[in-house]
């Protein structure tokens, strides 16, 4: 399997890119019928024109089955780099594309449909507020908002889009358990 590893965080140290990502990339590794690519928003190739990196992403998410993205939460979106990813990258007619179905409405028909998708996200918020007073917006404009659009409306979207909260503030063991999570995530992606 064809594996893409989107990570949107600008401090390798943090538990996103240290934790999480590295977690996929050693889990996926453990398995000689991985193969991996990495987008590292926050460390991008800065010599390659704008528009040429973003032909190159559009090939590697054309080439991959699966697709991880890693982003924690600022301001109730994910990082800027990665909002930035699915302005750029999940263009219309590239990721989606519009169908008339009355003549003022459309809805989108995804293009990458095929792809199997996972998300990790991180907030520094409890989930109590997140979910409740804030109706678990993050989440839901990213699942019904973007991944709609460009992988079709399937459950697995919703169920495999994970939310780790308080990371700042949570000990040691809970970051462990989360980790626990995306490493038995990874290997039943393998399977």
């Amino acid at each position: 399997m064809k594996n893409l590893i989107i990570v949107g965080h600008p401090d390798k140290n943090s538990f996103c890119y240290n934790g999480i990502f590295q977690t996929i990339k050693t889990e996926l590794q453990k398995s000689d019928k991985q193969q991996i690519e990495v987008i590292d928003l926050y460390h991008e190739d800065e010599s390659i024109q704008r528009k040429d990196l973003v032909k190159k992403y559009q090939e590697l998410v054309t080439w991959s089955d699966r697709l991880y993205f890693v982003s924690p939460v600022w301001w109730f979106r994910l990082t800027p780099k990665t909002e930035n990813f699915f302005d750029e990258v999940f263009t219309p007619e590239f990721a989606f594309k519009f169908i008339n179905i009355t003549k003022i409405y459309a809805i989108p028909k995804p293009y990458l449909k095929n792809k199997q998708v996972r998300t990790y996200i991180t907030h520094g918020a409890p989930a109590l507020p997140v979910i409740t007073l804030y109706l678990n917006s993050v989440k839901l404009r990213l699942v019904m908002g973007v991944f709609s659009f460009v992988f079709g409306w399937k459950l697995s979207l919703w169920t495999k889009t994970k939310q780790f909260w308080s990371v700042p503030a949570v000990s040691d063991k809970k970051r462990k358990k989360y980790l626990r999570t995306v490493a038995r995530d990874i290997r039943k992606d393998v399977r």
